[in-house]
C-alpha cells in the first residue's frame, strides 16, 4: 500500500489551533499532521504554560528538512521549511497563514489553507458548532483577521456577520 502524502503545517496555524483549543481539529479532519524541526522550535518559543506540547502528540510527525537558499532569504525559517518539507514529503495540503508564505507555497503548486478554512471545514464536519466565537477569540489573543477574510469565513461556515 502506498503511503498517504501528508498534510503540512506551519507554526501559526498550530499555535492559533492551541490559543482556542482547538488543536485536535487537525486530526480529526486531516488525520496525521506532518511539522517541520523548524516549525517545533517557533512554536516552543512561543509556548504558554497551558499550551499543548506538540512533542507529546500522537498524530503529530516531526522531520528535519534541508531548507534552499532562495526560500531562507525570502521567508522566515518556520514557513521556509514548511514549504520545503511540503515540496520534499508531495504534500496534499499546507497549511499556511502568512500572505507571503502562502505565494511562495502556491507558486510551488502546492494546495494551501489557512487556519480560517480548517474552522470552516470543522464546522461542516459538524466538529465545531460556530466559527465566529472562535474568530473573535483568536483576534483578541492578537490574530490579525482582516474584515475580509472574516466576512468570506463567516459566509463559507453559513454564519451572519
Amino acid at each position: 500500500m502506498a503511503k498517504a502524502e501528508p498534510v503540512v503545517s506551519n507554526t501559526t496555524p498550530l499555535i492559533a489551533l492551541a490559543g482556542v483549543g482547538m488543536l485536535d481539529l487537525l486530526p480529526k479532519l486531516y488525520g496525521t499532521i506532518t511539522i517541520a524541526t523548524k516549525v517545533l522550535d517557533e512554536y516552543e518559543a512561543k509556548l504558554h504554560p497551558h499550551d499543548i506540547n506538540l512533542r507529546n502528540v500522537p498524530w503529530l510527525t516531526i522531520m528535519d528538512v534541508t531548507v534552499s537558499d532562495h526560500l531562507a532569504v525570502h521567508l522566515d525559517m518556520g514557513e521556509a521549511a514548511t514549504i520545503a518539507l511540503a515540496i520534499q514529503q508531495s504534500a496534499r495540503l499546507v497549511i499556511l497563514d502568512e500572505r507571503r508564505g502562502r505565494r511562495y507555497a502556491i507558486a510551488q503548486k502546492l494546495p494551501v489553507i489557512g487556519t480560517g478554512t480548517i474552522l470552516v471545514e470543522a464546522k461542516r464536519q459538524q466538529l465545531i458548532p460556530a466559527v465566529a466565537p472562535l474568530l473573535d477569540t483568536m483576534v483578541q489573543q492578537g490574530r490579525h483577521i482582516s474584515t475580509r477574510l472574516r466576512t468570506t469565513l463567516l459566509t463559507a461556515a453559513n454564519e451572519d456577520d
